[in-house]
Formats: C-alpha cells, structure tokens, sequence
C-alpha cells in the first residue's frame, strides 16, 4: 500500500509518487569500490548505536529522522538510496553519508559519493 504509483523527474532530482498523491524526494549516490560489502556494514552498524537499522552482506535500510537510507553492495559499488522526508533534508542527507565513508573509505582517497 505504500508503495509508490511511480518516479518522475524533476529539476535533475528523482521524487516518487505515493498512491497518496504525496511527493517525496529521492536521492541517490554512488562509490565504485571493491570494498562495497564492507562499507555498506560499517555504516550499518555505526548507525545501529542509535538509529533502527536492518542488514546483511549485500542490502541495508537505516532509518534516520529526515530520510530513510537504502544500501547495497555489489561486486564493484556501493550505492545509497535516501528517501527524503522534504527537499530541505538533501544537503543533511549527503553529508550524513559522506563524512562517514570518508572515515571508512579514507584509504581510497574517498569524498563524496556521486550523488544524483
């Protein structure tokens, strides 16, 4: 039931549609790493200390107050799927996650995931 009816396009930024008729903002950042599954549980369990969060080797979903993060590893990226709670919430959103994987990830030379 709460399934979005579909995605559109907007401004360069994806939003789903509710069957609602509610428009929420989604957000989506990439890293190709070979290192995906370790990050992908690193984040996980770093936010499970406060935040709900359910994962295993490949998936994840943290539940934050602004968005809701889905995570996946394969063999070559790790990709972050932030379903936000407004608009106001992306630059929070990316941040969240890219100062954390710059600590994780910092052997890489990471900075900032591809965010689109």
């Amino acid at each position: 039931m709460g399934r979005p009816l579909f995605l559109v396009r907007l401004a360069g930024m994806y939003f789903r549609v509710k069957h609602t008729g509610i428009i929420m903002p989604l957000l989506t950042g990439t890293f190709d790493t070979p290192h995906a599954s370790k990050y992908l549980q690193q984040l996980c369990k770093h936010f499970g200390h406060k935040r709900p969060v359910q994962f295993d080797e490949q998936s994840g979903e943290i539940r934050f107050d602004f968005a809701t993060a889905r995570v996946t590893a394969d063999e070559a990226r790790l990709t972050v799927v932030m379903d936000l709670s407004d608009a106001e919430a992306t630059e929070r959103a990316r941040t969240v996650i890219d100062k954390h994987l710059e600590r994780f990830a910092f052997r890489e030379g990471f900075t900032v995931m591809d965010w689109q």
